[in-house]
């Protein structure tokens, strides 16, 4: 292959929340429940700023250590209480569905969630995915949640990608990537801004799924360029 020129993409490992479907604020709101559940009192910011790690680490980081060992996976089960009252307000982010459509024919897909299973299916059923996805991970099945590398590995694994792309909405997203050497394409539609998605290793960034489909041709997924100025 030429100097400068790379390989395609053959995989694209979306995220779920915020990426895929709209579910970014009722987990906040489901956090910020939990948490006043076992009499803590934590900022809406900060809960909305770790959406996208998974539950086992979001306690410590919002709340501190001592309140991961005294009241850990009790504010997790209410998390998932309270998510279950809001997962009717749930739809898919703009474009979701036709962005898999269009990509399942041209790249493997893989989704890598840091929920639960039980939630991943959930949510996942409000976006026309079928026959799409090619393999479904959740946070249950690695030892390790985002930012660790542990999904994204496991993603590119299962189905023996040979250069991949990350596409989600969050810091925790692009962190793991780039710690498996992978490059990410940043989606604003989570509510995180474009310095912090750059700042944490995304190459390019679009609104949502509508607007990266809009300018698929001028993207990684399509260039086979790691990096782009995004829109």
């Amino acid at each position: 292959m030429p100097a400068g020129q790379h390989s395609p993409i053959d995989t694209v490992v979306f995220d779920l929340d915020g990426t895929l479907v709209d579910s970014v604020y009722q987990h906040v709101v489901a956090w910020m429940g939990a948490f006043r559940d076992v009499g803590l009192q934590v900022s809406g910011s900060d809960v909305h700023r770790c959406i996208g790690m998974g539950g086992d680490r979001l306690v410590a980081q919002v709340a501190g250590e001592a309140a991961e060992w005294a009241v850990g996976d009790d504010v997790r089960r209410a998390h998932d209480s309270h998510f279950r009252d809001l997962m009717s307000q749930v739809h898919e982010t703009r474009g979701a569905s036709d962005l898999l459509s269009r990509l399942a024919s041209t790249h493997r897909l893989v989704l890598a969630s840091s929920g639960s299973q039980e939630v991943t299916e959930a949510l996942l059923s409000t976006v026309d995915a079928a026959g799409s996805l090619t393999v479904v991970l959740s946070g249950t099945e690695v030892a390790h949640s985002k930012p660790a590398p542990d999904l994204i590995q496991a993603a590119m694994h299962a189905v023996d990608a040979e250069r991949a792309i990350v596409v989600g909405d969050s810091v925790w997203d692009a962190q793991a990537a780039q710690a498996c050497g992978v490059p990410t394409i940043g989606l604003l539609c989570g509510g995180i801004d474009e310095a912090s998605l750059r700042g944490a290793g995304a190459g390019s960034v679009f609104a949502h799924p509508a607007d990266l489909l809009a300018q698929l041709g001028r993207s990684p997924l399509s260039t086979g360029q790691p990096a782009l100025n995004g829109s």
